[in-house]
């Protein structure tokens, strides 16, 4: 791999960044973008951009009987506005339980508050990513 991953947990209010490493082992959070959808969009693909980003795997939201809602229809339609944004891949990836994830990790570390409220995006577009780096690692050596 000679480019980042960038992992995106996209919401209404506050949308999710996180990265990979070079090597494509270690997704790392790295902030969170607030504003509209339109405004997010233009930001994710800026930042995509100007990190040398070569894929962007965006959180989708399935249900957990395996239906998709309204919430995915939001996270596909994000995904083709990036595609139409950038030249850079961008892959949906299952996000179940990513959030309730971040929730116990919080909880664990007993961050609580406005801190809690301002990296809970940015630790679920971590997981996502992170998740989707093992997946792909297993992939290759399985």
């Amino acid at each position: 791999m000679d480019k980042k991953l960038l992992g995106v947990d996209f919401g209404d209010a506050r949308t999710g960044l996180a990265m990979s490493d070079l090597m494509g082992f270690l997704a790392t959070a790295c902030g969170c973008i607030k504003g509209g959808f339109e405004k997010t969009a233009q930001d994710v693909a800026k930042f995509a951009k100007d990190n040398n980003i070569g894929k962007i795997v965006l959180g989708h939201p399935i249900n957990m009987n395996g239906t998709l809602g309204p919430r995915s229809e939001k996270a596909q339609a994000f995904a083709k506005r990036l595609r139409e944004l950038t030249d850079i891949e961008v892959v949906l990836y299952d996000e179940r339980l990513s959030t309730a994830n971040a929730h116990t990790i919080l909880n664990i570390t007993n961050t609580r508050g406005a801190k809690r409220k301002d990296i809970i995006d940015a630790m679920s577009a971590s997981l996502i990513l992170q998740s989707y780096l093992d997946r792909e690692r297993e992939n290759k050596n399985g």
